[in-house]
């Protein structure tokens, strides 16, 4: 699975002119499971994100996790991680997991996330969505498990 982390003052995810899901300070999580994931993967990446160590202490160094501060998670698929650019100008996405595995991964991720202690909210697979933030620092991660 890859997952891209965002550490934001404030994040939604908006469908259809309604948000369905938001976090206020956490983790903005695109997630897209690949060809080849299951169960272990999604595990690994979810106890990984919820022991991230991104925020910043008391001196000002980025040594505390999510869990931490005390904040949460908004968790958004994203297919589009899969991206191959390598021949050419428009990306391939065959190394995405089919849509039954990516569903199935995603929210097991976002479940396995809440059991390490980090609340989570979502965006809704396979919908259209408009994801708002503020970007805090920024902070950007990129992670594959």
């Amino acid at each position: 699975m890859r997952a891209l982390i965002q550490r934001v003052s404030e994040a939604s995810v908006t469908v259809e002119g309604d948000v369905i899901g938001r976090c206020g300070q956490g983790l903005l999580i695109l997630v897209c499971a690949m060809q080849g994931d299951g169960e272990a993967q999604a595990d690994q990446l979810a106890a990984k994100i919820a022991k991230l160590r991104i925020f910043h202490d008391g001196a000002g160094k980025m040594n505390r996790s999510v869990k931490d501060v005390g904040g949460s998670a908004l968790v958004v698929s994203q297919f589009t991680l899969a991206a191959d650019t390598s021949r050419g100008n428009r990306p391939g996405f065959s190394a995405a997991a089919s849509p039954e595995d990516g569903k199935r991964l995603y929210e097991l991720f976002a479940g396995r996330l809440t059991e390490q202690g980090v609340p989570v909210e979502t965006g809704r697979f396979g919908a259209e969505m408009k994801v708002s933030l503020v970007n805090d620092g920024p902070v950007t991660i990129w992670i594959e498990a």
